[in-house]
């Protein structure tokens, strides 16, 4: 996730705090519209990997 950030911040100019903010929002919109991919959303999204 933390390479994501990085990515978001320097290719979109966000904050490191609005990428994170951005991320929580797509992921949990993803898994609204498709609960059936909750379980890959929170592995990709994991924040473990920082």
């Amino acid at each position: 996730m933390k390479e994501l950030i990085e990515k978001l911040s320097t290719e979109v100019g966000l904050t490191p705090e609005q990428a994170n903010k951005a991320i929580e929002a797509i992921a949990s919109f993803v898994k609204e519209k498709f609960p059936m991919l909750g379980g890959a959303v929170d592995s990709i999204f994991s924040k473990e990997e920082e």
